[in-house]
């Protein structure tokens, strides 16, 4: 994608990178007279009344109600805070960050309600003289179901004949492209099926629906942005998530073009967010990291950590790997994208250089063969740092069986609930009254919860999440149809999720997450009491201020 010098100048332009100047250089000092709320050691939900920050932007001690400061305490600054909420930033443990800032930057089809109201957006963008429309976000499972509402070429074909189209849809899983990108892709009813992808057909043709590896033979054909494309995108990205309260992201498959994004951030002293890489390639761990896990960049802003391999896609698609077959398609189980050999193989190299490794798996068979392989890797490697499944949508207690509980942790993402609705129950029958989101016996063990946002072109939105963890009801405070109101979290639960379970899933624990003495000070300031809130009324709480390491991170342009 080729942004225009008009858009870059914009976006490097001083006021736009007064986003993220610190307020003061590093310094001593408290920030008093807040309420504040943490996760203490027991899960448990610990108060205090102020933060004593030391000059290298880490805790030096949490103040109780009435507390003095330690005596000869040197303060460089004193902030009341007025009786502001403060807690520990969120952390989204499984997010994307550089495909999340290309599409701030492209066509937005998140709100799109059927393929006609997508092929007008899309011709709204062709009207414009672009070489190639690009959109991310569309979501066809919320559509009407109507053979019309199916997104075809044709459909794109009559908004943008002659340009090429490539759109993305929210789960990352599927591509949509019209005639022209096809043909510049060389794809046609003779092209042979790809392993780990499909291209869907209809009447001998291509539809214009790729899936898993099918994808890259457009992607590889769209023009790759420029790095000061990237560094403009990578901008309004991390402002995206600063917003939101999210001082820490975990990125997955990290390329070496993002890497080097990052780079150029720190560099210039840009990079604000906490950000901890995994390659989705075990290729590219030397290329990127060398022989073992990178030092704490940019004063602990930038790692590259492991490895995420993805058993298996999503429900979305039909492609997460069950046990039964789909209760809407009988045909299909799913699929697996890493044969059993080749999967251990790469957890092998990735464990023997001491490389965090993640496993996504969102069906029940899927989970199971994540249990299966890291049981297999045996006590010497599960004892080195911290592993991970991702997705866990059909995921119990019980297929954990002979992991350490207390170096595990699942990443769920709570905006599922809302995103699958009645499609789970449709696409899952039985399992999914029996075993979709199971997430309140994971919380009452040893095993670590983390949250994270529905997919690459959705960031966590934290207090939604908090929300639907605790409720597991719609906006309108509908319940939704099938899915285990036993397992709603306390907030305590949900609370520890979005802060602490994340910097655990981050191999992280300790170093962010509590606020606890010689952790790094990255808090926010809310406009109310985030335990007391009604949880209906949580996502109505605003972020006030970010701060990260002990500083300030202004969140508006300078005027």
């Amino acid at each position: 994608m080729i942004l225009s010098p008009k858009i870059i100048a914009t976006l490097l332009a001083p006021a736009a990178l007064a986003l993220f100047q610190p307020t003061a250089a590093w310094s001593s000092g408290l920030i008093d007279n807040v309420n504040g709320i943490t996760t203490a050691a027991d899960g448990r939900i610990a108060r205090f009344n102020g933060l004593l920050i030391a000059p290298d932007g880490t805790v030096e001690k949490r103040l109780a109600e009435g507390e003095k400061l330690p005596k000869k305490q040197r303060l460089d600054y004193r902030l009341d805070a007025k009786g502001m909420t403060l807690i520990p930033g969120f952390v989204d443990a499984r997010a994307d960050v550089m495909r999340l800032a290309i599409a701030l930057l492209s066509l937005d089809l998140s709100g799109a309600t059927s393929a006609d109201d997508v092929a007008t957006r899309v011709a709204g963008y062709a009207a414009e003289g672009r070489r190639w429309i690009l959109g991310y976000g569309w979501d066809a499972s919320r559509w009407p179901a109507s053979p019309a509402a199916l997104p075809t070429a044709t459909a794109l074909d009559r908004a943008a004949p002659d340009t090429p189209v490539w759109l993305v849809d929210a789960s990352g899983e599927q591509g949509w492209a019209n005639s022209a990108a096809l043909k510049l892709a060389g794809i046609t009813a003779a092209t042979a099926q790809p392993a780990g992808g499909r291209i869907v057909m209809a009447g001998g043709r291509p539809t214009g629906i790729l899936t898993g590896t099918a994808m890259d033979l457009v992607e590889k054909i769209v023009p790759r942005p420029a790095p000061k494309d990237l560094d403009a995108a990578f901008l309004k990205a991390q402002a995206a998530y600063l917003a939101r309260g999210i001082t820490a992201v975990g990125d997955m498959a990290t390329s070496m073009a993002d890497w080097q994004t990052w780079r150029r951030a720190g560099d210039r002293d840009a990079l604000r967010l906490r950000i901890i890489g995994y390659v989705g390639a075990i290729e590219d761990l030397p290329l990127i990291a060398g022989p073992q896990q990178t030092p704490w960049l940019y004063a602990g802003r930038l790692r590259l950590a492991g490895v995420d391999l993805a058993i298996d896609g999503g429900l979305a698609t039909r492609r997460a790997w069950l046990s039964a077959p789909y209760a809407d398609a009988p045909g299909t189980s799913g699929e697996s994208l890493l044969g059993d050999t080749r999967l251990r193989n790469q957890m092998s190299r990735a464990a023997m250089d001491g490389f965090q490794i993640i496993l996504a798996a969102h069906g029940d068979r899927a989970t199971r063969e994540a249990a299966d392989a890291m049981a297999e890797m045996g006590g010497a490697y599960l004892a080195r740092g911290r592993w991970r499944i991702d997705g866990a949508d059909l995921i119990g207690t019980g297929d954990l069986t002979g992991l350490p509980a207390d170096r595990l942790s699942i990443t769920i993402s709570p905006a599922a609930l809302s995103d699958a609705g009645a499609l789970a129950s449709d696409r899952l029958g039985p399992l999914a009254t029996s075993r979709a989101y199971g997430w309140k016996g994971l919380a009452t063990s040893q095993i670590g919860l983390a949250f994270s946002g529905a997919g690459p072109f959705a960031p966590l939105a934290p207090l939604e999440a908090i929300r639907l963890a605790m409720t597991r009801e719609t906006v309108a405070g509908q319940p939704f149809g099938g899915f285990r109101p036993d397992q709603r979290l306390s907030f305590a639960e949900a609370f520890r999720a979005a802060t602490a379970g994340g910097a655990a899933a981050l191999g992280a624990g300790g170093r962010f997450g509590t606020l606890a003495p010689g952790e790094q000070a990255d808090f926010i300031l809310l406009d109310r009491d985030i335990e007391l809130a009604q949880p209906a009324s949580i996502p109505n709480i605003r972020v006030i201020e970010t701060w990260i390491g002990g500083q300030k991170i202004v969140l508006e342009a300078k005027k």
